[in-house]
């Protein structure tokens, strides 16, 4: 298995996960500040009171997808847990890719905040895959 590989895919979900702690501290913690809530596409304050409650709750899906991603970075680095370990990141940063793709798909005027959600764990999936196929 080569080392860099799987070096570079734990830095991309690494980061992946970071970009979920963001997204849930905007979406759970900061939803009150208009600049957040621009950021999501909500220009009134009637619309941001309306979401806010799956603003929350959706949060905490992205903070528990980070925590997921994180998990499995530390079990690989066990030798006894390596196997889960890279099974629970991957499955995270899948979760993370298809949220992205949902997220174009539905609303393709978000494809950036898109491309920041599904970059990452992508890019992590991607060599991660490579390190386990190339010997």
């Amino acid at each position: 298995m080569n080392s860099v590989t799987v070096i570079l895919g734990s830095a991309f979900i690494f980061l992946a996960a970071l970009v979920h702690i963001m997204i849930f501290f905007m979406e759970s913690v900061l939803w009150h500040k208009a600049r957040v809530q621009k950021t999501f596409g909500v220009f009134t304050s009637e619309e941001a009171a309306i979401i806010k409650p799956w603003a929350y709750n959706q949060g905490f899906y992205n903070a528990f997808l980070a925590l997921g991603a994180g998990t499995g970075l530390v079990m690989m680095g066990s030798l006894n847990l390596w196997p889960a370990g890279i099974a629970l990141a991957m499955f995270a940063a899948l979760s993370m890719l298809l949220a992205s793709v949902v997220l174009i798909t539905s609303q393709p005027k978000m494809a950036r905040a898109a491309a920041i959600q599904g970059i990452p764990p992508l890019l992590g999936i991607f060599f991660l895959v490579l390190a386990l196929t190339v010997g």
